[in-house]
């Protein structure tokens, strides 16, 4: 599992719908990888059906979840300071005679499970990431005066349980969306949490996922975004009983009437196999940009993550990529400081750095995940010398990005109106390379595909004119 891009999400658009003033809301707050975002999105919609709409607003709620994320340090002392926050609104509440919940949801949850009771007995309910479809079930525990913690992996399937395309249309989230098709991981890197606190690689059937997949379209989405821990090991059988990859799920989906781009996060490299290329290739629908962490240029670190593979291999399949996608742009995910990492480990990272060039990539310390091998690991990094080491690789990660952006400068390409911008008469789009890229126009052109040509770039955004 990569180390996804650390979100810190409210949950903005959660309905279109009006609130009745007598409903009682909720409040989502999202921490971490784009999963999160997605199981957000899914607990509210289970919640709905028992009578909870969302809010923007954490005092306006009758119930606050905070869904957690474990992959950055001292995740779940964030969650425990989040929570010390929370028993001062709910012993507010309780002096007005109101009622007021909290739940924990998410990988924290799962892995602390019991201690997150102990430690802060103003939580209601903690729920794991493979059980939050059970989370109206919870609730209603939980008014009774139990404390309910739900962290067993659950026999059923939790996708079956998604609202169906009546409900679907009517709870639209933009023109943009994400859809799991597959979770856990059996990679077992030694830096990773995920294999513990998501489980052990399931994919979702197709039926489940086309047919999700057709309810979004057909409430406005325009452009999916497959999500997994490692996403590219999704599998399945067709009709006829054939068995199907990531590669033959993308043909299927580019075919849905109405879609116009698809995405893919997040992949591992022995997971990339030749359908998906072809895939790149062949499905203009299918975006040129891929999220391929590496982790490390240095193989004898690449051994003791249990990456599986090396440095060459990687950069060997980033030919064959290219030389099937050309423009593809490649993001990527580094680890610096891992256990034993010398500065001839860290100066084989910088060289496959420059060899690929990277348009985005993610760059973290290593930070010890208490359960993982590596965290049994001795020759632990001194934490100066990540710091020193992280500020080099970043500098030169943001020099590729620069150049990158810089390189749209007069390209013509569509981008996807997303939402309104900053200023009057402005609207945000995407670039196929997934830059946000700022143009002139109106509200009711959202969702649309627009011609523009880059004039210039900002420090997070390109500036384009429209053809």
């Amino acid at each position: 599992m990569s180390t996804e891009p650390y979100l810190d999400a409210d949950p903005s658009a959660q309905t279109g719908a009006a609130t009745p003033t007598n409903a009682r809301k909720v409040f989502i707050k999202t921490y971490g990888c784009q999963m999160n975002v997605y199981d957000s999105d899914r607990m509210s919609d289970a919640l709905s059906r028992d009578g909870y709409v969302a809010t923007e607003t954490m005092q306006d709620a009758d119930l606050v979840l905070i869904n957690t994320c474990h992959i950055r340090e001292k995740a779940a002392e964030k969650v425990y300071s989040q929570l010390g926050r929370l028993r001062e609104m709910k012993k507010a509440r309780a002096a007005e005679g109101r009622e007021f919940m909290i739940g924990v949801t998410g990988c924290v949850a799962q892995a602390e499970g019991e201690e997150i009771l102990r430690r802060a007995p103003a939580v209601d309910v903690v729920i794991g990431p493979q059980t939050y479809h059970r989370l109206p079930e919870a609730l209603k525990r939980a008014k009774a005066g139990e404390r309910v913690v739900d962290t067993e992996y659950a026999l059923e399937d939790k996708f079956s349980h998604l609202p169906r395309a009546e409900e679907a249309r009517t709870r639209s989230r933009g023109v943009t969306a994400f859809l799991t098709v597959q979770e856990g991981c059996d990679k077992f890197c030694t830096f990773c949490v995920v294999p513990y606190t998501r489980g052990s690689e399931v994919s979702r059937p197709l039926a489940q996922v086309m047919e999700e997949a057709r309810n979004l379209v057909s409430a406005g989405v325009r452009e999916l975004t497959l999500l997994g821990q490692n996403v590219n090991a999704w599998h399945g059988k067709d009709e006829a009983g054939r068995e199907l990859t990531l590669g033959d799920l993308l043909y299927r989906l580019a075919e849905i009437p109405g879609l116009a781009r698809l995405r893919y996060t997040t992949s591992h490299p022995r997971d990339m196999d030749e359908r998906l290329i072809a895939a790149h290739r062949d499905l203009r629908l299918l975006m040129p940009y891929l999220h391929l962490p590496v982790q490390s240029g240095s193989d004898r670190i690449l051994k003791a993550m249990n990456r599986r593979h090396t440095a060459e291999d990687y950069v060997a399949l980033i030919r064959r990529i290219r030389a099937a996608r050309p423009d593809i742009a490649l993001s990527g995910d580094f680890i610096v400081g891992f256990p034993g990492e010398t500065e001839e480990d860290f100066e084989d990272t910088l060289r496959l750095i420059q060899e690929v060039g990277y348009a985005q990539a993610f760059s973290f310390k290593y930070s010890i995940r208490p359960g993982t091998p590596g965290a049994e690991l001795e020759d632990q990094v001194d934490e100066d010398v990540k710091s020193a080491r992280l500020e080099r690789l970043q500098a030169l990660l943001l020099r590729q990005q620069q150049a990158f952006n810089e390189s749209r400068i007069g390209m013509e390409f569509d981008i996807l109106l997303e939402k309104p911008g900053r200023l009057e008469g402005q609207l945000i789009g995407r670039s196929p390379w997934l830059q946000s890229v700022n143009v002139t126009g109106r509200a009711d052109e959202i969702g649309s595909l627009v011609r523009v040509r880059i004039e210039s770039t900002g420090a997070n955004s390109l500036f384009g004119t429209r053809i």
